[in-house]
């Protein structure tokens, strides 16, 4: 085989469960930064930030530090056994089918409904320079271009997610030099305001709205760290996964740190936390008030690029979710449906389907569509959450029973650190019943979720029950037709029946 056609055959070569690994380190690395980066901070922290006020700092610290134990986790659980279906195998190994079901349809929602808060906050974005174009009209062409993209090949999914994290990247990085530069000059902001550490606890402290403000935030940082768990998803489709995710993993955790939480301290000094809206993204604000038109259109050009990223990821992690599920019998069979480029076109389509009420949401409630598709989301992605920080408890007891081999790469503080973080991520499900705005919708509804999915393990269950007894009954009838034969052909052979005295 000549060299010249190599890379071309890699995929067919290298695929697994019919997955091509088409993703390289540059591209999974970087998939795991924008992983890390979403509208959540671009859009959602103005808000929040409006509503809470500096204490934002320590809601992004202290769920920081719970997202850093869950990629930790994640990372033991993906060199334990490197997977397309990620979480939701290492439930089914680790926990049980029901387990497996349920994570898999908890993720699904996470990201119907983050998708449908992506491209609501595209249009959002569009319509600084486009007010008067209907923002349904800018959802539906975001779905379209992206479900284009998902369609073609997981190489050009890895390639556009590299370069638009390359630009989320680069646009945090400048925030933090110029917002930095800002502080120290104490740079006049416009309206008598100046930028100064002293904004963070100037103007009514650190706690101007109230502690139990700050623990109804939490859902909402959440969400914002939502999708770090992305690089476990690509881990099916990874070249050198074990090598490669290790280092991606710690990228994350350190990110969180860097980006996040410094990005909201920074935020609070730059201006005082009164001059945010949710209208807006709180980027857009800082560089619009620079003096410099252009800036705070650069900074809504790389917002943009970060919600229509996120959906995107959201397109393509549904995808191998829907099918893994599929191959189990435990979601529709045309969502487990691959196409000839190794995509999961079933499971792509029938999450942009419902994407599609995320178009509508616009043109009904386009001022509440994103709190409420983000508030929904945050439910999916603490689900998530909990089943990792759970199925690694359980391989470690395995490892610990000599079961199976635990791998070098492993969780800090386990099985303490796991419980402790589980407990504090179903007391942030706990606060959203206490508040009055679109998260009391996503409270409501947990009860609902959880009947559906019984009601719908239920019938997968007995379903694959009755397959299994069918099956069963049919290789016994099989087996019987054979002994059947058999017994003919020895009997046709056998010389002494052949002599028998007839009566």
């Amino acid at each position: 085989m000549s060299s010249s056609i190599k890379p071309e055959l890699d995929d067919a070569i290298e695929s697994n469960d019919g997955y091509a690994k088409s993703l390289s380190k540059r591209q999974v690395q970087m998939i795991a930064i924008g992983g890390a980066i979403g509208v959540g901070l671009f859009l959602g922290a103005g808000g929040r930030l409006a509503q809470a006020g500096p204490a934002l700092i320590l809601s992004y610290a202290v769920c920081g530090i719970a997202a850093f134990f869950v990629m930790r986790a994640l990372g033991e659980l993906v060199l334990h056994r490197p997977v397309a279906g990620s979480f939701v195998e290492y439930a089914r190994e680790f926990i049980g089918p029901w387990a497996g079901f349920t994570s898999g349809w908890m993720y699904w929602v996470n990201w119907a409904m983050t998708g449908i808060a992506e491209i609501t906050a595209v249009a959002i974005y569009v319509s600084l320079w486009a007010p008067d174009f209907p923002r349904w009209a800018t959802a539906l062409i975001t779905l379209v271009v992206l479900l284009a993209v998902n369609l073609l090949s997981v190489k050009l999914f890895g390639e556009l997610e590299f370069w638009f994290s390359v630009i989320k990247v680069t646009a945090i990085v400048v925030f933090l030099f110029v917002g930095l530069s800002l502080v120290i000059t104490n740079a006049d902001m416009g309206d008598g305001m100046h930028a100064s550490v002293s904004n963070v606890v100037a103007h009514d402290g650190l706690f101007p709205a109230g502690l139990p403000v700050v623990l109804l935030t939490f859902q909402a940082v959440i969400f914002a760290y939502s999708a770090i768990e992305m690089v476990g998803i690509a881990a099916g489709e990874t070249k050198d996964a074990k090598s490669v995710l290790p280092k991606a993993i710690n990228g994350v955790v350190y990110r969180i740190g860097i980006f996040y939480v410094g990005s909201v301290l920074l935020l609070t000094m730059v201006l005082p936390w009164t001059a945010y809206s949710a209208g807006e993204s709180p980027f857009v604000t800082v560089f619009s008030r620079l003096g410099y038109p252009a800036a705070g259109h650069i900074m809504n050009l790389v917002v943009l690029t970060a919600a229509m990223s996120s959906c995107n990821s959201g397109l393509y992690s549904t995808g191998r979710i829907l099918r893994s599920l599929a191959e189990k019998r435990e979601a529709p069979s045309f969502v487990g449906k691959m196409s000839s480029r190794h995509v999961p076109y079933g499971g792509v389509i029938f999450t942009a389907v419902v994407y599609v009420l995320g178009v509508f949401m616009n043109a009904w409630v386009p001022q509440e569509a994103f709190d409420i598709a983000t508030s929904v989301a945050s439910l999916g992605v603490i689900a998530t959450w909990i089943t990792l920080l759970y199925c690694q408890i359980r391989l470690k007891r395995k490892a610990d029973a000599g079961e199976i081999e635990r791998p070098s790469y492993r969780m800090p503080g386990a099985p303490v650190t796991n419980w402790l973080s589980i407990g504090f991520l179903v007391l942030v499900v706990v606060s959203m019943g206490f508040t009055d705005g679109p998260e009391k919708i996503a409270f409501y509804l947990i009860p609902v979720l959880a009947v559906v999915l019984f009601v719908g393990w239920k019938m997968v269950s007995a379903r694959q029950r009755k397959n299994a007894a069918l099956m069963a009954s049919a290789s016994d009838a099989a087996a019987a037709a054979e002994a059947g034969k058999l017994a003919g052909a020895v009997k046709r052979n056998d010389p002494d029946e052949e002599n028998q005295p007839v009566g």
